[in-house]
């Protein structure tokens, strides 16, 4: 177990070195190209089933215990170890990404966006996994700090490089907005780590605060949340999201919904929640505030998107979806319970189940189409997806129900539960206001369901002033079958099977918020 923790971080940078070297001949296939494509699928295939032996390995009996724990001295004088472990709240996220990250790589072998030397790509790629793969696994926080920038610099350049139009504006807006929030959340995780002599994050979370003032915990969580919340992204610092979604490639848009933006919040709940208490309840009410703005704010934005003649791009509301989406997982943290907190995770790892299938059924759709313009998508034909391309209109129109919230698929329970934490918020919170933020949150809901309705009317039935019907374009093809079949499943079974998560992470979110009692 500590063996395949280890090699679950470090494998995939071991691979991205491997993709620039020349591959062997017998190995390069029809072009070095292609070798170096199945290089990208083999190594995140490794990854992947590490992962998931990892998981079934893992002790459920016991998920609030940090296992498959590796404890090395790395610099001692400043007391930074090179410390990883799991528990049942990081080890969702870690299987979450190996996964996203292998489907990625399978679709790219098939489907290469246009760019630059295939090597580039998957060595991007690998570096990219093994740095979220990192944030998941670190128990310092110094090490966090640096796993967190790890990812920043090959998202860059798969959008700069691989991206649609307007991609070099949009790079370099994601790449200021997030290294700016990371030098003020570098100066929080040093005040932590000078006033209590350590980084581990398990004993910090042990101590609960108690080695830091009331004043010290409200500065380092102010540091902290402005670095966290720019990653999530938490509105108003959301602005960079759109852009990069629509100008990324389709797996760049994939792995930036279903796995950086949940390195925010997971900091949140890992670093902020159990290290500094006091001052997370302080900024808990204006939290939560924010969230609920986010969360309206992202659906009158997709509504204003979805309305026809508004020449809106499908990627770009699906990327403003996800600032509504990631508002409940906010919500559910500023209520500081183990519903709300239960919620937010499980809001998590749906999020990057049902977005990244999303922007894999957006992507082939712009591939069919040549481009993602809702008008031109909903005006083409009369019968629209479902006359032209059955099947990839009904996977379109299952992740929009499943994104809206459906009973019985996985977008359900998190925003549920997120917002029964807000009914009733820890001790020393003011009810009255979390109360009212569960009721903009609730309205939130009904505006969701009404902009994913229009979409699916506007691009799987098309508009009312039917034309005569098009051609059929290309349905779902093979390789796209396989990647997107896991997630179509994993949406069905956490929605019909919910303790398939929540038996991982109540133990663990119980003893975070207890300070690290069981």
């Amino acid at each position: 177990m500590q063996f395949l923790l280890a090699f679950i971080v470090v494998g995939p940078l071991v691979g991205a070195v491997a993709a620039l070297l020349p591959a062997p001949p017998g190995l390069k296939g029809k072009s070095p190209g292609q070798a170096v494509l199945r290089h990208g699928v083999t190594v995140t295939g490794a990854i992947l089933l590490a992962a998931i032996v990892l998981a079934l390995g893992f002790d459920r009996d016991h998920p609030s215990k940090m296992q498959a724990t590796t404890d090395i001295k790395w610099i001692p004088t400043l007391n930074v170890r090179i410390h990883l472990g799991i528990d049942g709240i990081s080890l969702p996220l870690l299987v979450l990404t190996a996964l996203l990250t292998f489907l990625c790589a399978l679709y790219s072998y098939f489907k290469m966006p246009a760019g630059p030397s295939p090597k580039a790509f998957v060595a991007l790629l690998l570096v990219l996994e093994s740095g979220t793969l990192a944030t998941f696994a670190v128990l310092d926080l110094l090490l966090f700090f640096l796993a967190f920038e790890m990812v920043l610099i090959p998202m860059y350049f798969l959008i700069a490089r691989w991206g649609g139009d307007q991609r070099q504006a949009a790079a370099w807006k994601f790449i200021l907005y997030t290294l700016l929030g990371s030098v003020v959340m570098l100066l929080g995780l040093l005040l932590i780590g000078l006033k209590t002599g350590t980084f581990d994050m398990v004993a910090l979370a042990t101590d609960n605060g108690r080695g830091m003032t009331t004043s010290v915990q409200v500065i380092a969580v102010l540091a902290i949340g402005i670095g966290l919340a720019v990653k999530t992204p938490m509105w108003p610092l959301h602005s960079w999201l759109p852009d990069a979604h629509t100008a990324a490639p389709t797996v760049g848009s994939v792995l930036l919904a279903g796995v950086l933006l949940k390195m925010g919040t997971y900091g949140f709940v890992r670093i902020v929640l159990p290290i500094a208490p006091d001052g997370m309840h302080r900024f808990a009410p204006y939290l939560a505030a924010f969230a609920v703005a986010g969360i309206i704010y992202g659906s009158l934005a997709c509504l204003a998107l979805a309305k026809r003649g508004n020449k809106g791009d499908l990627k770009r509301l699906i990327a403003y979806s996800s600032v509504g989406h990631m508002g409940f997982v906010l919500l559910g943290i500023a209520s500081m319970t183990p519903t709300g907190v239960n919620g937010a995770l499980f809001a998590n790892v749906a999020h990057g189940l049902i977005t990244g299938l999303l922007f894999f059924l957006v992507g082939a759709l712009k591939d069919r189409y040549g481009t993602a313009d809702l008008d031109t998508l909903s005006g083409a034909t009369g019968a629209a997806l479902y006359g032209r391309a059955p099947r990839l209109g009904g996977l379109l129109a299952f992740a929009a129900v499943a994104s809206l919230g459906l009973p019985g698929l996985a977008g359900f329970w998190g925003e549920m539960l997120a917002m029964f934490g807000a009914f009733d918020p820890a001790d020393g919170l003011s009810r009255s206001a979390f109360l009212t933020f569960m009721a903009i949150a609730g309205v939130g809901t009904l505006l969701t369901a009404a902009y994913l309705l229009v979409v699916v009317r506007r691009v799987c039935m098309g508009t009312p002033e039917t034309q005569p019907q098009e051609p059929r374009l290309v349905d779902v093809q093979g390789y796209e079958v396989a990647a997107w079949s896991p997630l179509v499943a994993l949406t069905v079974l956490a929605g019909l099977w919910p303790a398939v998560l929540l038996g991982l992470t109540d133990p663990a979110v119980h003893k975070l918020l207890a300070g690290g009692k069981s």
